[in-house]
């Protein structure tokens, strides 16, 4: 007796994959975006001493720097440009929602359709920018005072603040 999943891998027909241009270019913009992403997560910010960073990591591994150091893919103990992710975009996005049953303004640009919807779009995009600078200014404050057996591993907080929110922005599109 065949499981459902042998059964639909039997009736895989893949010469109906390969007329489907389009599903094609999809997936292989998907794929590379994937690749820069990974890529992107191994740039280290300028200023950063990588040595006392993994230090930190190692000491507050159970706490809440491994649980955000998790959901970065581990780009934030290699204090990548991506470190933030799309965390601040999904904050934007959550906000921008909250902010339609809130503002009537927002609420009618909902109701004029694909307008509308590009015009909130937008919003959400230049709020995720300045959500990622608070994020990132607030991270390097806070891994600033954090030391090592060799000293601080953040010099500039608002470089690094910097660098994060253009990576988060680049994230998002």
């Amino acid at each position: 007796m065949a499981s459902m999943a042998e059964q639909l891998a039997a009736n895989i027909n893949f010469s109906a994959f390969s007329k489907a241009t389009e599903l094609k270019k999809r997936l292989w913009f998907a794929l590379g975006c994937l690749i820069v992403y990974r890529f992107g997560t191994y740039i280290p910010l300028p200023g950063i001493d990588p040595v006392v960073m993994s230090q930190i990591f190692q000491q507050n591994a159970g706490g809440i720097m491994g649980m955000f150091n998790m959901f970065s893919g581990g780009a934030l103990e290699r204090m990548s440009i991506f470190a933030l992710g799309i965390l601040p975009h999904i904050s934007a996005s959550i906000i921008m929602q909250l902010m339609t049953a809130v503002s009537p303004t927002i609420e009618q640009l909902k109701k004029e359709g694909e307008v509308g919807r590009k015009k909130i779009n937008q919003y959400t995009r230049y709020l995720t920018v300045v959500l990622a600078a608070f994020q990132g200014y607030g991270l390097s404050v806070g891994l600033e005072a954090m030391t090592g057996s060799s000293g601080s591993a953040v010099l500039v907080a608002l470089g690094e603040a910097r660098d994060w929110a253009t990576g988060s922005s680049l994230t998002i599109r």
